[in-house]
């Protein structure tokens, strides 16, 4: 039987609906429609009534904040939309995880659905348009109304796969029509070279599955085919492109040798990668790291580890999904960040940081100017937004960098480009060849449709249907599943019995196992699905995500299969390594595909083109006064858009992305520790920038690729980095060539321009990802390449943008236009950097001094006096601490907060209202807020609790949920205070897995004096709803009594923040002291008002000491602190407030930079009443807060001052002593 709710959100908690509803008057202009709600729809099947009935009100729903019903709501218009069937629905999957829990029984199947309800006169045009706003047909559908009698899907079962019969013999015409007809990314020479190689070497028609891993694996995604075209015939009209052009054959000589380089074929992958090669011939690339694995661009570095100097891998990587997102926003950017992860994962690195640089129109665009077959801007950029921060923000991964370029050319193809950072000690990485008999492990997620032929479409270029027709080629993420890949790999134990490792991103299992060894037997049998009904070719290549291959000798299987059931995740033989250099696949009993190494290595027809590059035209840069300019898109403040990311999980990002008190000077660039164990300290780190201007690589690739190369490496000098230790990897996003001389000229002058910069800086690009297909029609997005530039440095030496005081002098440091000045000008400013005399320093971008001092003085409200300066990328504008003997002076710091540039004088305030109010629009940072004053609570403890056993190192216990991610953090900060972290797991697969996690919990709970719930994102926050999953096991009898006897019987202390927060109200463990069934009547955390997650620093103050984590703290003392969360609004009523306060149960307050609550957004990040960040229990030993008090250590978040370290876990040690 179906069992069907609806849940709604109460009056004043509405956020989603009435956010829509503007949307659609104002976006829309549909001003018909005069009310609307959104009501959330749950099916479930295989579960009895009275489970159902209980979970309505525990999974379902929360009382305090929504309401309830069983009937289909009414309204002047209802409709409904699901996901469409085979897509992975993280709501319902949550939701299944959760009944699991409660009932220790079987998953039951859970579908859920939204329901809209319009209210208003609306045409039948007009209600077209809002479906058609609020339905993509990629990934969802309009459901039905009616309750169906189940929920099962009859999957139709394939049992075979079919050859294409008379493939070796068909003509011209007929292998046309082939290709039109099964859609292939190959084109026509391509399909004659698959025809020919099995009509003369394997003399038979091939399957339909051997067709598509073909063609998958010859896409432009997977082999460059773009990128490894052949270039026979090259004119060039431009004289600076002609000399790089021959700087490029003379290093292909010098490179290759003379014999060898002239019969090289030059090819645009060939321009490239000789750079890193050349400079690595001549000895100025020491730190590389070279292996057969190729996962992410790798470098070594020496890190300090308690004392102690190790060899460390620093990975990095740049990744695109433009093509997914541009149809599917949501899914196309998480999956962007999740495959970009991926890669240096499966190097067995682990990634702990983040930059999201992209390209869009602009979002401002009116609905009626969006090109048709296109989404909005608007939609396109917001949805984009919100995907890449879910799925970043529940792996646990800092981001710690966030940009937005603006051109009118990416309305073609969105431009979607995720960089991460990872580390990890060298000796923790084996590589080595795979030998006959090895073993490949499949690890991870299951395997779906999703994601079948995003490899060869993300190699089309786009047309009016692409909407419509790309339905399975977007992939969809599952993080918490990721993070579990993440944890696993963070054991040295286990990646030392990995041989060989790569990533299921595009192709699949053709390609993700296909390239392990050159000789595979592949058993497409085992491959675990999440559904019935695909068929061998489906499973050969569906690019289901968050799953790993592993190659393991035969005697490690068993070793790395129960390491990863420890972590919760299934783990399986799928292949087998062989003698023989051929990948064959068999399915249902026969081979379904069984191919030749050689032949799948060619890569397809050799391609040729010819390449054209015109003379250079003048580069105009128009006059805009500071107003102007601060008003202007391209220098917006996008604080909207960054704060939805967390840029401070892992306690190790050294730069906030806004700094100063104000946090409101925009960091160029981002750093970050390397990423040790809790237990752990070390000052070694990485700094990391972009660099690309569209607009100057519109009107000049060839000066554009070169300035993007410059200011990417500027900006990590002017964060404190030695220009010589950087390392490259560029990003490419160009039109589609075709057999146009022209258009192939602009990706070939402008790879020349970013070598001609390696070249001369001694920086080598030794990684890449290129992207070929950004047109649209007759638009093309504009060439595009963006530098990424990393180097080491110590934790203390990072420097950052904002103004530090006033009387400074400031400086422009530029050079006379030659690489071997500008190189001797950083070389000069890196050792004013080592002499402590640069406390800020901004490297010029578009906007010159102008921008710069602007942006500079934001921060800390800073103002400066001085002079205008001729200056360009490369350059360097700093304040120092005194006068120094080169550069120029060109003002100094002042307390006026004002800008006085040459004749222009305006208030560094009404420029910063300028700069944030551009995109106030599409990514808000205020809301509407009551102006009732705050009180500011006091209560301040005369005594404490003493516990009933005393020992001097309580063991805390630190439970691992599915989608947690704060527990890295949690353990280093409670070890660092002298207690004991014991991380445990909690394992759902199977019933089986629950009552055992519930056992072993149970025991460690006896064991242990604390019990800290850490933040992070249980099952996805879903459903509808924070640490639902968290609590469902709390719930549990043998859980309850042994979490009630720790605080009844042995006095023990538990904690909980953000989602840990979240998990101790909705159990009642505070404010009640006790676990209860909640009701309407309890307080809650609810959405952020702003319908946004947030992440930032806050200033939080001390309203009470009663508790003993508090007890090293004063009342009234303020502390900052990171928060990331999109659910930490405190909701209770006014009678409730009052109690807690009078019994000093509420602990800490939201406060502004003066030291007063307050409900402003700036500082009250989510609405909460009374500005309330922390509750007690009434004793004070459970303590609740929504803030990351355990992000702390030193040398972090340098550019925000501020106390943060609020002692709470020294106190908590200090307390059973």
């Amino acid at each position: 039987m179906v069992y069907r709710v609806y849940v709604e959100k109460k009056a004043g908690q509405t956020h989603e609906a009435d956010s829509l509803l503007r949307e659609i008057q104002d976006f829309l202009g549909i001003h018909s429609l005069t009310g609307l709600r959104v009501v959330n729809r749950y099916d479930a099947e295989n579960i009895d009534k009275a489970l159902f009935d209980s979970a309505v009100n525990t999974v379902f729903s929360e009382p305090q904040v929504d309401n309830v019903s069983y009937e289909v709501p009414v309204g002047d218009v209802v409709f409904a939309v699901e996901p469409l069937p085979g897509q992975y629905d993280q709501r319902a999957d949550s939701a299944a995880q959760c009944i699991q829990i409660i009932s220790q029984g079987n998953r039951p199947t859970i579908r859920t659905a939204k329901v809209y309800v319009l209210s208003g006169e609306v045409s039948a045009d007009e209600l077209a348009a809002i479906k058609k706003y609020v339905i993509n047909a990629v990934e969802s559908r309009e459901a039905s109304l009616d309750v169906p009698e189940t929920l099962a899907i009859a999957y139709a079962t394939p049992t075979t796969v079919a050859t294409v019969e008379g493939f070796i013999s068909m003509d011209e015409a007929a292998l046309s029509a082939l290709l039109d007809k099964l859609g292939l990314a190959m084109d026509l020479d391509d399909l004659k070279f698959l025809q020919a190689y099995f009509r003369d070497e394997e003399k038979r028609d091939p399957t339909i599955t051997e067709i598509r891993v073909v063609d998958t694996y010859w896409s432009d995604h997977c082999r460059h085919t773009t990128f490894s075209t052949h270039l026979d015939k090259i004119v060039i009209h431009d004289p600076a492109v002609q000399a790089a052009y021959e700087e490029y054959l003379s290093a292909r000589v010098a490179v290759y040798g003379e014999e060898k380089a002239a019969a090289r074929p030059q090819t645009l992958m060939d321009i490239a990668t000789i750079g890193a090669k050349y400079l690595k011939k001549q000895g100025k690339l020491p730190e590389l790291d070279e292996s057969e694995e190729i996962n992410a661009c790798s470098i070594h570095v020496t890190a300090t580890v308690n004392g102690e100097d190790q060899d460390w891998l620093l990975m990095f990587k740049n990744e695109t999904h433009n093509h997914p997102t541009e149809i599917e926003p949501f899914g196309g950017a998480a999956t962007c960040i999740g495959g970009c992860i991926r890669d240096p994962l499966s190097g067995r690195a682990y990634v702990h940081q983040a930059m999201r640089v992209t390209g869009a129109g602009d979002p401002r665009t009116a609905l009626k100017d969006t090109l048709p077959g296109k989404l909005p801007q608007r939609k396109l950029c917001q949805t984009a937004a919100a995907g890449y921060s879910s799925y970043g923000n529940q792996i646990g991964l800092a981001t710690g960098h966030v940009a937005e370029l603006y051109h009118e050319g990416y309305v073609a193809k969105r431009l979607e480009c995720g960089a991460v950072v990872a580390a990890a000690p060298a000796g923790n990485v084996r590589r080595e060849c795979p030998a006959p008999g090895d073993v490949v492990i499949l690890l991870g997620g299951r395997t779906g449709r999703d994601g079948i032929g995003g490899a060869t479409g993300s190699s089309k270029s786009h047309n009016m249907k692409s909407l419509t027709t790309m339905a399975s080629e977007v992939q969809k993420g599952n993080a918490p599943e990721e993070r579990k890949i993440q944890r696993l790999f963070r054991e040295g134990n286990v990646t030392r019995l990995i041989k060989r490792c790569n990533d299921f991103g595009a192709g699949g299992v053709s390609v993700a196992i296909g390239e392990l060894a050159d000789g595979l037997r592949i058993d497409l049998d085992a491959v675990r699905k999440k559904y019935d009904g695909l068929d061998g070719t489906e499973l050969a290549i569906s690019e289901s995500q968050e799953r790993m291959a592993v190659v393991v000798a035969p005697e490690d299987v068993a070793a790395f299969i129960a390491a990863a059931e420890k972590e919760n995740l299934e783990a399986y033989r799928v292949a087998v390594v062989t003698e023989e250099a051929r990948m064959v696949m068999s399915w249902k009993g026969r081979e379904i595909a069984n191919l030749s190494r050689d032949f799948l290595n060619t890569n397809g027809a050799v391609k040729h083109a010819q390449v054209e590059v015109p003379a250079s035209k003048a580069v105009e840069t128009p006059d805009a006064s500071l107003k102007e300019m601060a008003a202007q898109l391209r220098f917006a403040s996008q604080r909207g858009l960054v704060e939805r990311f967390d840029s401070t999980i892992g306690a190790g990002s050294l730069l906030m992305p806004f700094g100063g008190k104000n946090q409101a000077t925009p960091a160029q660039a981002m750093a970050a520790k390397l990423p040790v164990l809790p237990g752990q300290q070390t000052d070694a780190a990485s700094v990391m920038a972009w660099g690309c201007d569209p607009e100057l690589l519109s009107a000049n690739p060839f000066e554009g690729a070169k300035a993007a190369v410059i200011s990417s490496m500027a900006k990590i000098v002017a964060a404190g980095a030695d220009y010589k230790k950087a390392y490259l990897t560029l990003q490419e996003f160009f039109e589609k060539l075709r057999n146009e001389p022209d258009r192939w000229g602009k990706p070939f002058e402008a790879l020349l321009g970013a070598l001609d910069a390696q070249l001369h800086l001694d920086a080598g690009a030794i990684g890449g990802k290129d992207s070929m297909s950004g047109s649209f029609l007759d638009k093309d997005v504009p060439p595009t390449v963006i530098s990424f530039a990393i180097a080491p440095v110590k934790a203390g030496d990072v420097i950052s943008n904002e103004f530090k005081e006033p009387g400074h002098p400031v400086y422009c440091f530029a050079s006379d236009g030659s690489y071997e000045d500008l190189k001797t000008v950083w070389e000069k400013f890196h050792a004013l950097c080592q002499a402590g005399k640069v406390k800020a320093a901004w490297a010029v971008d578009a906007g010159g001094v102008s921008e710069a001092v602007m942006k500079m003085s934001f921060g800390n409200g800073i103002g400066f006096r001085g002079e205008d300066a001729d200056c360009g990328y490369g350059d360097i504008i700093a304040e120092l601490t005194e006068d120094c003997n080169f550069g120029r002076k060109i003002g100094y710091t002042m307390e006026e907060q004002d800008i006085i540039l040459d004749d222009e004088q305006v208030s560094v305030e009404e420029l910063y209202d300028l700069n944030t109010a551009t995109l106030e629009s599409v990514y808000p940072t205020k809301t509407v807020e009551t102006r009732e004053k705050v009180p500011a609570f006091d209560y301040k403890a005369t005594s404490y609790p003493v516990p009933a056993v005393k020992t001097a190192k309580p063991k805390v216990l630190i439970p691992v949920f599915p989608g947690t991610n704060c527990e890295y953090d949690s353990a280093r900060a409670v070890q660092a205070a002298g207690a004991e972290a014991d991380i445990a797991v909690i394992r759902n697969l199977t019933a089986d897995d629950v009552a055992r996690s519930v056992e072993d919990v149970a025991k460690r709970i006896a064991d242990s004096q604390m019990i800290f719930i850490p933040g992070g994102f249980s099952g996805g926050d879903e459903p509808d709803g924070s640490a639902k999953f968290i609590t469902a096991f709390f719930r549990n009898p043998a859980i309850q009594e042994q979490v009630m006897k720790l605080l009844n019987d042995r006095d023990g202390l538990m904690c909980g923040i953000c989602n840990g927060f979240q998990a101790l109200i909705k159990l009642g463990l505070v404010p009640y002291g006790k676990i209860i069934d909640t009701d309407d009547t309890c307080p809650t955390l609810t959405f952020n008002t702003i319908a946004r997650h947030q992440s930032r620093i806050v200033h939080t103050r001390v309203a009470s000491n009663k508790s003993p984590w508090l007890s090293l703290t004063q009342v009234g003392d303020v502390y900052n602190v990171p928060i990331s969360h999109g659910e930490g609004k405190f909701l209770a009523s006014a009678e409730l407030v009052k109690k807690l306060a009078e019994n000093g149960q509420i602990a800490t307050q939201y406060v502004d930079l003066e030291g007063k609550p307050t409900m402003d957004a700036a500082f009250n990040p989510n609405g909460s009443v009374c500005a309330i960040e922390g509750i007690t229990s009434p004793d004070g030993r459970v303590f609740g807060k929504m803030g990351h008090s355990e992000r702390i250590g030193k040398d972090l978040y340098r550019n925000v001052p501020g106390e943060y370290d609020i002692r709470m876990f020294e106190a908590a040690v200090k307390y059973f002593k």
